[in-house]
This record gives structure tokens, sequence and C-alpha cells, in this order.
């Protein structure tokens, strides 16, 4: 008797699995599917919502080839088949091969987008497969398929395909060669406009980019019929961000709408998908008396906008496969705080800027790199610090620095304190300290900018 274990195959992601048989003179038991150990060994946990069987009479019944738009493993109750697969997703691998004769000693699991068949070699076969996705005649039309007898594949049926038991239907496929590849999976950016959205969009260029008049986030029914299948990463980078107008009752409900129901139906989506849902965070989920905040600080959130954005933390992970990446003091395309310093520098304006809020900057796109290394890389799911590094500065030592880079007098701007810049103002509380430490995501293989050379950058970019 084997031990289970999992293999790979020439076939990237295409995995064998060896089921130990336990057995005796009635007969013998095996583990099918055991989430538990065979996780640990490697194989995806694709939760499957199905299971089908496929009873063939005869030795030499043949099925496929069909790639199918969901995830599937595939076993045997009882007989032999040679199992065969072919790659049609888009990509390198396109038309790569694997065949196995196999028993039910062995499964197989098989990605979306790779092309299933098999040929029965004894008499009474059953071959069974959980999937993890439900069939209906509108997902099959997202099949693709390859004809079972094509040269250029290559397979070698042991019992010749004009000797087999064929359909009329798997007989007319076409040869690889006419096939359209599998599309690949899918990336969707939502706030695709804003400021981090649009960076997102120069480090993922073939992603989805919906802006809010691509979906609404708020009108539930759009949200819902939106065409999810094949999405495996959501990046949500749409948010209420007028931190003072929060705190009016018109500006309470629009943030609670944004940034909470929103968020809520993204992570419900992202659950009935499977799909990675990325959630961009801040650091005014805390209330700031600590210098500076590790990931499992407790929440506590002082005005409207930090709470909203905190019981988005909480729903988001609720959702399996997670990523919340929070951040501080963005700067990007559109209007931000370097770019109204350099504009009032340019102006000859001397500011007083707040000089007791501390921080550092973080610039969209090594935030839109840094969330992107997350996804690729496989990093472990959960909550992410992520802004610029090097020393901490507070608002005023930012708008002096600007006013120095732009060939202006770091004197030009003086410093106030927060109280006295709200004084007369609809203001919201902010976070005295929103310094975020970063060893985290230094741990898991990312190393974000150093603060000033990246505002040097921006300034550089900004003037050429």
């Amino acid at each position: 008797m084997t031990d289970l274990s999992v293999h790979t195959t020439p076939i990237p992601g295409v995995l064998v699995i060896d089921l130990p048989l336990h057995g005796d003179s009635r007969g013998w038991f095996k583990e099918n599917w055991q989430r538990a150990k065979m996780v640990a060994l490697g194989l995806p946990d694709f939760a499957p919502v199905q299971n089908n069987m496929s009873y063939n009479e005869e030795a030499g019944v043949t099925r496929g080839l069909h790639a199918e738009p969901w995830d599937k493993l595939i076993s045997l109750a009882t007989g032999r088949i040679l199992g065969a697969w072919v790659d049609l997703r888009e990509g390198p691998s396109f038309g790569q091969t694997f065949t196995l004769e196999m028993g039910p000693e062995k499964a197989v699991y098989i990605p979306r987008g790779v092309a299933n068949g098999y040929q029965a070699l004894e008499p009474k076969t059953t071959y069974s497969y959980l999937v993890n996705d439900h069939w209906s005649p509108e997902a099959k039309k997202s099949y693709t398929f390859v004809n079972l007898a094509d040269e250029t594949v290559g397979i070698d049926w042991p019992i010749p395909l004009d000797r087999a038991i064929v359909s009329d239907a798997d007989k007319a496929h076409p040869k690889l060669a006419d096939v359209t590849p599998f599309p690949g999976p899918r990336t969707v950016i939502v706030g695709a406009s804003g400021q981090l959205g649009q960076a997102l969009q120069k480090v993922l260029p073939d992603a989805d980019a919906l802006t809010q008049d691509d979906l609404d986030l708020t009108d539930a029914d759009a949200v819902a019929s939106y065409p999810w299948s094949g999405v495996t990463t959501i990046i949500n980078a749409a948010a209420y961000t007028a931190v003072d107008v929060a705190e009016t009752e018109s500006g309470r409900i629009a943030a609670w709408k944004i940034n909470v129901e929103a968020v809520a139906r993204l992570a419900e989506v992202a659950r009935a998908n499977r799909a990675t849902l990325v959630h961009i965070s801040t650091d005014y989920v805390f209330d700031g008396t600590s210098t500076d905040h590790d990931e499992d600080e407790a929440l506590s959130p002082l005005g409207v906008y930090g709470q909203t954005k905190a019981a988005a933390d909480v729903i988001v992970a609720t959702v399996p496969r997670h990523y919340v990446v929070r951040t501080s003091w963005v700067i990007g395309e559109g209007t931000n705080f370097v770019r109204t310093m350099a504009g009032l520098a340019a102006k000859g304006v001397k500011p007083s800027v707040v000089d007791d809020q501390y921080g550092r900057l973080t610039f969209t796109d090594d935030l839109a790199r840094g969330i992107v290394h997350l996804v690729e890389s496989g990093a472990p799911f959960g909550t992410y610090n992520l802004t610029s590094q090097g020393p901490i500065v507070t608002w005023c030592d930012v708008a002096k620095r600007v006013y120095e880079l732009t060939g202006h007098s770091a004197d030009d701007v003086s410093p106030t304190s927060t109280e006295e810049y709200g004084r007369g103002k609809q203001m919201a509380p902010r976070p005295t300290h929103s310094v975020l430490r970063l060893d985290k995501i230094q741990a898991a293989g990312f190393e974000p900018v150093d603060g000033d050379e990246a505002l040097v950058a921006y300034l550089q970019a900004e003037r050429a």
C-alpha cells in the first residue's frame, strides 16, 4: 500500500494523487477526497460543490477532450482507464499533454482550462469527478474542446479509436491548430479611476479596469449581474475618502454605503467565485495613540471614515482568500498633498502646515507593485501594512521638502498644530501617529521604496 502523496506533471497545475487502498478479503476502502491531508500535501483547496459519475459498460468507451470552466478531481470507483489531458489555456504551456493509466489507487487534479479525456480499459469502469462549480447550460457555452484523434496532440490510445466507442460530438471536435485558447484567469480592478486604480492599471494592463460608471458598487443588482466567472482576483481600490465630509449626515450615509455595504457585496462575490479579494485599508482604523502600528493591533477608529474602513477590514477578513493592504498618506495621480504643496510653492504662497501628525508617504506605483507581489507570490492571506520606508516625518516636514525640491525655501512653510489648523473648520479627528510597521510585508519578500527617494522621483516626473 502506497502512502498518500501528491506529484506534479508536465502540465502546470495538473497533479497526480496516490491514494492508499486499505484492503482485505472483503475488498478495499479509500479516502477519495480528504481535504486536510491533501491540501497539506499541495493540492489546491478547490472547494468542490458537485460530484458526477460516468459508468462505462464496455472497454473502449472513450470520452473527451473537454476543457471546462471549473477545477475538478477525477478518480475511479471500479475499473481502469487511460486518462489524457491537454492544456488548452492561453499561455506558454498551450498544447502540452499528459497521459496516465490509472485505477482506483490514483486521482488527478485538473485545473480549469485543461482538456480532460479518458478511455475505459476494462468493462464496467466507473469514473467519478468532483467539480467546484455547478453545471448549467450557460456554463457549457464556456467549454473548449480538442479532437481525441488529433495527431499533433499525439495521444497513444491503447484501443485504437477506429475500434473504440466514441460519440459523434467528440469525433467532431476541432484540431489543436483550430482551438481558441481557454481564456486565462481574470483580474478585476474596481475603483480604477482613482489614484491607486490608475497605478494598478499600469502594472496590470490586462485586468478589467472598472470605474464607478462601469460598475456601481452601491447597486446590489449591478454587482450580482456582473460576469464574475473566471475572475480569480478582485482588487478593491474604490473608497469614500472625504474624511471631513464623512462627519456630516449625508457624508456618513455615503461613507457607509461605499466603504462597508459595497465591500460586503464584493466579499460575497469573492466567496462565491473562490476569488482572492484585495482590499485597501488605512491608518485611520487606529486612534494613533501608539507611536507605530502592526497588523495585529486592535482596531480603534476615531471618526466615521475610520469606522467604515475598520468595519470593511473585518468583513474582508471573513473571505478565505483575502489580502487587507493597510496604507497611509497616499500620493499618486490626481489631487494630493504633494501636488497641492508644489502648486502653492509655484504661486509664492507661504502655508502653515501641521507638524504634530507623524507618518510616512505611500506612492501608488509602489503600493500597486506590492499588491501584485502579494498575489503573484502566493504570500499567506491576511493583513499587510504597506507604505514607503525611511524616516518618520510630519506633514510639515513633507511640505518643506516639496518646497526645497521645487526650488523654493523650506522656510516658506511654517509649522502649526492640528488643533490650530482645525479651528473654525468642520474637521474629522486624525490619528496622531500613522506609522505602520513594515516587518510583515518585508518578510513576504517585498521591499518598499524609500520615501524621500520616491518623493524626489515623483516631483521630477511631475516636471518632465
